[in-house]
């Protein structure tokens, strides 16, 4: 089965069927028809998540869910004659033709019906005929129909539709007193003049423009066209910013003792999770520094683990645990995005804590830890650098197991291309020997120096880790996700391990991480876990999962992968968002504590799912509603979540801020 063909099933089963759509034609044909062609090929690759998607003329293609509601509401059946009202990019069309003899389709826009017609032509759906007209007046000539579906929003549902229904024929649109807030409504004709109506849920589309709907004089924007399509359950959203203020704890500036004092009430976990709503943004890094210090300072918090590679973060440790003996084969963090990490924020809390440790015993200090994976030939290096002191022709037989990977150790991406094509995993085996080998001769090697021989180990299965990440990126893209996540995690657990029964972490990552995975999109609907998941799991009230966001300013980041840093505008959140909430709640900057028991009401009124952003280094603000949000649940992701309404980016080191540091300090090089 191909990868699209997989998407589609997981499509249906998780964001149709799970949520009640049963009906087997509408299943059926959903499984059939290819989204992907029916949006720009910039957007494929968002083809199949569970929201709307933009097209051409500023419209969007909807939802799959409420494709999928609509339809099957419709009952529609073989043989029957069906009417849309508003093509689009032609896939509600594609989905009905799947199922019944004969589709009208009606669309304002020229070239979208343009584009339409070339992609039934192309992919062979001969039975719908599109034209251009205003759809409220519906198609007369063709009429009775079996069914009518509208994709967009009128005040009243037309008569000049009604009268085109069949006997027992079936209506479904959104219906609201304003152009951006409807109900969806099913209407059967049960007689001549009779109807009964039912209604289905609330909605948000486009509005239906016409002589029998809304007039073309206002435009809409982005936010009416792109906002959540599937119900809410609930009271309306205004009261839920109230909730909030009240709930909300103000947050003093970072430099006063009592911002990090905020935070006694978590130290009590073994693991305390820190997040980030982007990789750019100063208030999150000098939020989680002012945390950090009073967990280490005031709690005996000895780990400070990052989302950083192993090698690197390395070179920080001996830096801040006085550990350190010259200057590093390479500078630290010099792998793109190196302003994630070598920044002024990130460099003020390093320096403080090599001071904090200075005046204490060697086993007492805090160190500075990498979790994640992709320091692949560095960590080979780091492997055999450590062999050639301890055991040469232990080194001998690394540099030859390792040797299977050498060809692509600059570019990991191609060896797992390469192993999709050859149909095994070529070093797997040699990779996982190597660090077997290692394990095997722990009491021998550690005996020397313990602290090397464990740095020496964790690079192992780094590389084994790697190994099998870079063939999993040419899988499901959430193999590979669940397998960087679950290193992150088993890295932090030998770091506690390590430390012994009374050591404890705090973890510097993205909310996409440190968020429990089962109460996001990414749990429900790709089978992804995270590491704020799996501490949950293995630690339960002893982990704390603490999120971050913001509503507007300014962020590090790049458009592509492996391009230069810009410092970018955050556009305003989106209305349907929880940054939307927490910004109309009208606080600056705040703690709310999430924890059940702790506000029960605002619990209960911001469980039920809505967007949420998250940026990494890529940030897309033309597509940001597809390539930045995602469906959550806040409360159940979280312990607590730090907000702050208006942000400003990072400042990226440069030579002049790490002039007068030691050879030791990686940032200064």
């Amino acid at each position: 089965m191909d990868d699209t063909r997989q998407q589609r099933e997981r499509m249906v089963e998780r964001q149709l069927a799970a949520r009640g759509v049963r009906d087997h034609y509408t299943l059926q044909a959903m499984r059939a028809v290819p989204r992907e062609e029916f949006v720009a090929p910039e957007l494929r690759e968002f083809a199949y998540e569970d929201s709307p998607l933009p097209i051409e003329g500023g419209q969007t293609i909807s939802q799959p869910y409420i494709v999928g509601l609509m339809i099957a509401e419709a009952q529609l059946r073989p043989g029957e004659c069906v009417l849309e009202i508003g093509a689009g990019s032609g896939y509600a069309a594609a989905v009905m033709g799947a199922i019944v003899a004969e589709v009208y389709a009606i669309e304002r826009r020229p070239e979208l019906a343009s584009l339409a017609r070339e992609r039934f032509q192309r992919l062979g759906y001969d039975n719908i005929q599109l034209r251009v007209g205003d759809g409220t007046q519906g198609w007369p000539e063709a009429a009775p129909f079996d069914a009518i579906l509208a994709a967009a929003g009128g005040p009243e549902v037309p008569d000049s539709l009604l009268r085109q229904l069949a006997p027992g024929g079936r209506l479904v649109m959104p219906v609201g007193s304003t152009r951006d807030q409807q109900r969806l409504v099913l209407v059967t004709r049960t007689g001549n003049d009779r109807f009964v109506r039912k209604e289905l849920g609330d909605v948000r589309f486009v509005p239906l423009i016409g002589e029998h709907g809304w007039r073309d004089d206002a435009p809409v924007t982005m936010a009416e066209s792109t906002a959540p399509l599937h119900a809410r359950a609930g009271e309306p959203a205004r009261t839920i910013p109230g909730l909030i203020r009240a709930a909300a704890e103000p947050l003093p500036d970072f430099d006063d003792p009592a911002f990090g004092r905020l935070f006694d009430r978590f130290a009590h976990a073994r693991v305390v999770l820190l997040g980030e709503a982007s990789h750019g943004t100063s208030e999150f890094y000098r939020a989680r520094d002012a945390i950090t210090r009073r967990l280490v300072e005031a709690h005996g918090f000895d780990i400070v683990a990052v989302e950083a590679d192993w090698p690197d973060a390395a070179s920080i440790d001996r830096y801040v645990r006085h550990t350190a003996t010259g200057a590093p084969r390479e500078p630290a963090f010099q792998r793109f995005p190196t302003w994630m990490w070598r920044n002024v924020e990130v460099e003020r809390f390093v320096t403080w804590l090599r001071t904090f440790n200075q005046a204490r015993a060697h086993d007492e200090r805090a160190g500075f830890y990498g979790l994640d994976l992709y320091s692949l030939n560095t960590s080979i290096r780091a492997v055999i650098d450590y062999l050639d002191g301890v055991d040469p022709e232990a080194a001998r037989i690394a540099r030859l197991r390792y040797g299977c990977l050498t060809p692509w150790s600059k570019e990991p991406a191609q060896y797992g291309h390469m192993a999709l094509t050859a149909g095994y995993a070529l070093c797997e085996r040699p990779v996982t020997d190597m660090l077997r080998s290692l394990l095997d001769r722990r009491l021998e090697y550690s005996r020397a120096d313990g602290e090397r021989y464990f740095d020496a180990a964790q690079n192992a299965r780094l590389v084994r880790d790697a190994e099998a990440y870079y063939r999993a990126m040419y899988y499901r893209s959430a193999d590979s996700w669940n397998l960087r996540d679950t290193h992150m995690f088993e890295t932090l657990q030998h770091l506690l391990e390590a430390g012994g029964k009374g050591s404890r972490a705090v973890v510097w990552a993205h909310n996409s991480h440190i968020g429990d995975a089962r109460h996001t999109e990414m749990g429900q609907q790709r089978d992804e876990l995270n590491i704020g998941q799996l501490c949950r799991e293995h630690y339960g009230d002893q982990a704390a999962l603490i999120g971050f966001g913001t509503h507007s300013g300014t962020v590090a980041a790049a458009h592509n992968w492996d391009e230069d840093m810009q410092v970018m505008q955050v556009r305003p959140s989106l209305p349907g968002s929880y940054e939307r909430l927490y910004h109309e709640a009208g606080v600056e900057r705040c703690l709310t504590d999430l924890r059940p028991r702790q506000h029960p009401d605002l619990r209960d009124r911001l469980t039920p799912a809505q967007l949420e952003r998250f940026i990494g280094v890529i940030y897309r603000p033309e597509t940001e509603r597809w390539s930045h949000y995602t469906d959550a649940q806040l409360p159940r992701q979280f312990d607590a979540y730090v907000w702050f309404d208006r942000t400003r980016a990072v400042t990226p080191l440069t030579h002049e801020h790490g002039s007068g540091m030691p050879d030791t300090w990686p940032f200064g090089l």
